[in-house]
């Protein structure tokens, strides 16, 4: 199962990116080659997502991966993915914690 990704939470971790990192929007505009602003202004409200190409640019410019610039639905995954692979007990609480992130989730 794959998370899916919060857009509203992602536009208010992207917008807290682009303050700390002191870019303003025309910065990142120029940087990323847009004919206008829109769409970044369009990620801060997360009506929509960046691309890939501008996720990847995103992340290279603010030295950080691609995927931390996404907030996951779920808050849970962090400790589903640290039970995945492991003995049969720890399976049975990565199962616990798979179906209590589902519930939470939905």
């Amino acid at each position: 199962m794959y998370e899916n990704i919060d857009m509203e939470k992602t536009g208010i971790l992207l917008k807290k990116l682009f303050d700390r990192s002191g870019y303003t929007v025309k910065d990142i505009q120029i940087i990323l080659h847009l004919s206008c602003p829109q769409p970044i202004y369009r990620w801060f409200k997360g009506s929509i997502l960046p691309s890939v190409d501008h996720l990847y640019a995103l992340s290279r410019l603010f030295k950080i991966h691609m995927e931390d610039l996404l907030a996951p639905k779920c808050e849970y995954s962090s400790i589903i993915e640290k039970y995945a692979e492991k003995s049969l007990c720890e399976k049975r609480l990565y199962e616990y914690w798979n179906r209590l992130c589902i519930k939470k989730c939905a």
